[in-house]
């Protein structure tokens, strides 16, 4: 399983950008996929989570309606939309995979995950 993190950037408050993360060795489809962020001399965070058809999300209440995550199944690919930037949004965004059983508040948890991509830089200038 591999999964490959991109879109993160340099950016001010207030920006935008689209992070994407692309899927290989796994039926895509099969799994419920999350994002996580980690900024310096933090631990990992949760920002958003999406079932494996797409039809359920969570976010965090810091990235609540601001963040937009997604998935296209056909192009095994899974999106972060991320509008009004700021600082504090900082962080090295990392992708993760888990394998469909159950979607509820677990997804919230690193833990969770057993597949993780090797993260994308994003920072935001005030």
């Amino acid at each position: 399983v591999q999964l490959q993190a991109s879109g993160g950037g340099m950016v001010q408050a207030g920006d935008s950008l689209r992070l994407s993360c692309a899927a290989s060795g796994l039926t895509f489809s099969m799994y419920n996929m999350g994002w996580f962020r980690q900024a310096p001399g933090k631990e990992r965070e949760f920002v958003a989570a999406i079932n494996w058809s797409g039809s359920s999300t969570y976010y965090a209440d810091s990235v609540k309606g601001r963040f937009t995550i997604s998935r296209d199944n056909a192009k095994n690919t899974m999106y972060l939309q991320m509008n009004s930037l700021k600082p504090e949004d900082t962080a090295v965004h990392y992708c993760a995979a888990s394998l469909r059983q159950s979607f509820g508040s677990m997804q919230t948890k690193a833990t969770t995950y057993p597949y993780w991509g090797q993260g994308t830089q994003v920072t935001v200038s005030s």
